[in-house]
C-alpha cells in the first residue's frame, strides 16, 4: 500500500505540473500579489476623521443657562433652609419653559450641588440658589445683545464682534425701560395685533413702574406699526424695532441670549 500511495501522489503531482522530491517539503508558493505589491493603490482613508482638538479659550463671552424642570424655590443661601426668595415654574406666562442664567455652583450642607443663578423677579438683578436636580442641563450661547438707552441702539454682539446694530425705540420717561443684566427668555410669533410686529422676543427684565401690567411686566424685544416713531422713548418700557430690523435680528440671536441695558 505504502508503494501505491507513493506512485500516485507522483502523478498527480506530474499533473498539476509540480515536482516533489521524497522526503523533502515542498516550497510554500508566494502569493501572486507579493511580487506587485509596490504597484498596489494606497489603502482607502479611515471612515472615522478626528479633528485636531481646538482649546476651550476666552469665556468671557460665554453664558451659561438652564431651564427649570421642577418647581422650586430659590433661597437666599445654598441650603434647604435659607431663606426662601422666590418660587420658580417650569413656565413662563407666555407657555415657554422657563431658563435661569447660571452664574456659579456651590455644594450645599447636605452634600447636594446648588446653583447660584439670576431670578426673573424684582427687583432686577436678584440673585438665588436652587438645586441642580431642579434643572435641566446647561445650553451655552456666545451672544450679547446690548442696548443702550442714551444712544437709542441695539448692538448684538457674537463672541465679542458686532454682527447687528439698528435703532430702537425705549420707555418713555414716566415708564423707562429698566438697566440691568437680562436674559432672552423666549421667541415668540403670530401675534393678532400688528402693534408688537411679526415677532418678539421676551426677556427677563421688568418693569419697576408697571407691576401690576398682564403676566407681571416682564419687557419684551418686539416689532412695531409705527416704524416712524423710531428712534425715541415711546413704549411702556418695551425695546422696539422696526420689523425688518427684528426680522434680521431673529436669524442671529437665540433664546438664552443674555440682555445688557444701559
Amino acid at each position: 500500500m505504502a508503494r501505491w500511495a507513493i506512485l500516485v501522489a507522483l502523478v498527480v503531482g506530474a499533473s498539476a505540473g509540480a515536482v516533489v522530491l521524497l522526503g523533502s517539503s515542498p516550497e510554500p508558493e508566494r502569493p501572486a500579489s507579493a511580487a506587485k505589491a509596490g504597484s498596489l493603490a494606497a489603502p482607502p482613508r479611515g471612515a472615522l476623521a478626528i479633528p485636531k482638538p481646538e482649546g476651550l479659550g476666552d469665556e468671557s463671552d460665554l453664558t451659561r443657562w438652564a431651564p427649570v424642570r421642577r418647581r422650586v424655590v430659590a433661597r437666599a443661601t445654598p441650603s434647604t433652609s435659607g431663606r426662601a426668595i422666590a418660587r420658580l415654574s417650569l413656565r413662563t406666562p407666555e407657555g415657554t419653559s422657563t431658563p435661569l442664567p447660571v452664574l456659579g455652583r456651590s455644594k450645599g450642607s447636605d452634600g447636594r450641588l446648588w446653583l447660584r443663578v439670576t431670578l426673573p423677579v424684582l427687583p432686577n438683578g436678584t440673585q438665588g440658589w436652587v438645586p441642580r436636580r431642579t434643572v435641566g442641563g446647561y445650553e451655552v450661547v456666545r451672544h450679547r445683545l446690548v442696548v443702550d438707552r442714551a444712544k437709542l441702539r441695539a448692538t448684538l454682539l457674537h463672541r465679542g464682534q458686532e454682527v447687528f446694530s439698528a435703532p430702537v425705540g425705549i420707555g418713555e420717561e414716566r415708564w423707562p425701560t429698566p438697566r440691568g443684566e437680562f436674559l432672552v427668555r423666549n421667541r415668540l410669533e403670530r401675534y393678532e395685533s400688528a402693534e408688537y410686529g411679526p415677532l418678539a422676543f421676551g426677556t427677563s427684565a421688568r418693569s419697576e413702574k408697571l407691576t401690576d401690567w398682564p403676566a407681571g411686566g416682564y419687557v419684551g424685544i418686539h416689532g412695531t406699526d409705527r416704524p416712524d416713531l423710531l428712534p425715541g422713548r415711546v413704549s411702556h418700557g418695551c425695546i422696539r424695532l422696526r420689523n425688518p430690523d427684528i426680522l434680521r435680528l431673529a436669524r442671529l440671536m437665540p433664546v438664552g441670549t443674555p440682555v445688557s441695558i444701559r
